[in-house]
């Protein structure tokens, strides 16, 4: 039986909402199932690998686009619902609350069923505390001979305009102080 609402003349919208699904929600919800595939053990492991990886990138996209327009929204107090009559603020809380709980589970994945499946093919991905003295020293050898002379460093002061920093990149701002 199909479900039907009573609009009242007054007001064309309204009883309605409850026939819409926020996009914001919907879209965590479809981040979610992305997760289930690297999860899932039917999935060759590499390919599970990317998927856990692509569920990290567009919730990185989802924060970057649809997380900043609600954060511009109640910044301006902008109180307009949507057809699903929840508020920006709403939604906000509801999207950090689920996100929080997706980025969590993203962690678990990666470092007890990933790591450990990986380490069973033989791949091990080892910690910074786990590096012998050799491994350091190569670690911070290459890191001087072979990224160290690409980082440029870039001078922020009136005298120069705020430089472009491309999306995705590593940046690090540092402050100094000093008499020179």
């Amino acid at each position: 039986m199909a479900a039907t609402a009573q609009v009242s003349a007054e007001s064309p919208g309204a009883g309605v909402s409850e026939f819409f699904i926020n996009r914001e929600v919907n879209l965590l919800k479809f981040y979610w199932r992305v997760l289930e595939l690297a999860r899932d053990s039917n999935i060759p492991l590499l390919e599970r690998f990317r998927f856990l990886i692509i569920s990290s990138s567009i919730l990185d996209e989802f924060f970057e686009i649809r997380v900043s327009r609600l954060k511009e929204q109640i910044a301006l107090d902008v109180g307009l619902a949507a057809p699903d009559e929840m508020k920006p603020v709403e939604v906000f809380r509801l999207v950090s609350a689920e996100a929080h709980k997706l980025i969590d589970e993203q962690y678990r994945v990666l470092n007890e069923e990933m790591f450990p499946a990986l380490e069973l093919e033989g791949i091990r991905v080892r910690k910074r505390e786990a590096f012998t003295p050799r491994q350091a020293e190569w670690v911070r050898d290459y890191f001087r001979q072979e990224v160290l002379p690409v980082l440029t460093p870039v001078g922020l002061d009136p005298a120069h305009p705020f430089p472009r920093i491309v999306n995705k990149s590593l940046n690090f701002i540092v402050s100094l102080e000093g008499k020179d």
